[in-house]
């Protein structure tokens, strides 16, 4: 079976946050490294190269492909933070009411600057994305 391309590692995820050029997205990640790692209490992975993960789950496809994830992560991206909750963003549970300037992809969540944007309103985002996930494959 087909393994995914981005793999959780090891690397340093200090190292990594460290080389992010713009100052404020570089404390907007430290905030986001804090908010995810409390919510789900486990410590934060690099998978691949640049995305900051948090806890795991399995997966199996209708197709039979599957293969381990992360609950929620995030990365710091030229343009945006991506925030990554691993469901389908428009599903009914999920409320962006109040959350601020954001942009939405089918499993990402696209941030300018934290300063945008209502914390505890992605707070509750990330939570109820998790149960979603944990509902859907467990």
């Amino acid at each position: 079976m087909k393994r995914n391309k981005t793999q959780k590692t090891d690397e340093s995820i200090a190292l990594f946050l460290s080389a992010v050029e713009h100052e404020q997205k570089r404390k907007d990640s430290y905030v986001l490294l804090e908010l995810m790692q409390e919510i789900t209490n486990t410590k934060p992975h690099l998978w691949g190269i640049s995305i900051i993960g948090f806890g795991e789950y399995h997966y199996t496809y209708a197709s039979g492909r599957e293969g381990d994830w992360f609950l929620c992560g995030f990365s710091p991206r030229k343009q945006a933070l991506s925030i990554y909750l691993m469901c389908d963003l428009a599903h009914d549970e999920l409320d962006f009411n109040g959350l601020g300037k954001h942009k939405i992809g089918r499993g990402c969540l696209y941030i300018k600057r934290l300063s945008d944007i209502d914390l505890s309103v992605l707070k509750k985002l990330i939570v109820d994305s998790i149960e979603i996930i944990k509902k859907k494959y467990s």
